[in-house]
C-alpha cells in the first residue's frame, strides 16, 4: 500500500496493491501497521458507515465539532466518486484550502481526513457506493455543513449546478465565512492537540 499526504496536515491518500488471478482480485484497503507509520496512530473505529449515490449526488461539506471530531477512512467498492478533504480549521496554515482524490472500483484508492477537516463527494456514476470507517459514534448535536456550491470553497464539480442532486439540508447549509463568524468552525490549535493526544495514547 501506497501512502501519500494530500498536503493538508492529517490527510491522506492510500493507494493499495491489487493481485489479480482467474478468480478475480484482492487487496488490502487498510493495514493498521502502515498507517500508524504514516499517521502516527491506527485509525480509531467506532462506526463503519456505507452511502450509495446516484450520478451527481454532491454530500457534504460535513464536519463535526473537535475534540473529539469524527475521522474518516474511506474508500470506493463500487463505481467511482470525486473525493474532496476541505482544512476548516481556523488557524490552519491551509485553511480554507482543499484537495480531490478520484476514488473507483479500478484503482481501488482510499482518503484518510483527520478530526476537524471537512469532507464532501460527489459521484461520478449511478450507484457509486462509499465505504467509512468512522473515528466516532454519529453526533447530530455536534454534526455541521458547510454549501459545497460555496464559491470561497471553489469545489470543481464536475457537472451543471442544475444537475447535482442534494439533500434539503446540504442545500440550505452556510457558507464557510458564515460557519466562522458563527464560532462553529473547528480551532486548528485544538485539532493539533487531539492529535497529539492520539499519537501518545497509540489510538
Amino acid at each position: 500500500m501506497r501512502i501519500e499526504p494530500l498536503g493538508i496536515e492529517g490527510a491522506y491518500a492510500m493507494t493499495p496493491v491489487q493481485h489479480p488471478d482467474s478468480r478475480g482480485r484482492f487487496l488490502e484497503w487498510y493495514r493498521a501497521d502502515l498507517f500508524t507509520r504514516v499517521a502516527g496512530h491506527p485509525v480509531r473505529l467506532e462506526q463503519a458507515n456505507a452511502s450509495v449515490s446516484a450520478r451527481g449526488t454532491v454530500r457534504g461539506v460535513h464536519f463535526a465539532d473537535t475534540p473529539p471530531g469524527q475521522a474518516k477512512y474511506v474508500t470506493c467498492l463500487r463505481g467511482s466518486l470525486l473525493d474532496f478533504v476541505i482544512d476548516v480549521r481556523v488557524g490552519s496554515p491551509t485553511f480554507g484550502q482543499h484537495r480531490v482524490v478520484r476514488l473507483d472500483d479500478v484503482d481501488r484508492r482510499g482518503v484518510y481526513l483527520a478530526e476537524g477537516l471537512g469532507h464532501a463527494i460527489c459521484a461520478l456514476e449511478d450507484d457509486s457506493t462509499l465505504l467509512y470507517l468512522c473515528s466516532e459514534h454519529y453526533d447530530p448535536a455536534a454534526e455541521h455543513g458547510i454549501s459545497p456550491l460555496d464559491p470561497d470553497l471553489a469545489l470543481d464539480l464536475p457537472f451543471d449546478r442544475g444537475d447535482l442532486i442534494l439533500s434539503d439540508k446540504d442545500a440550505a447549509a452556510p457558507t464557510l465565512a458564515e460557519q466562522a463568524a458563527a464560532g462553529l468552525l473547528p480551532e486548528y490549535a485544538s485539532c493539533v492537540r487531539w492529535y497529539s493526544k492520539l499519537k501518545t495514547e497509540g489510538v
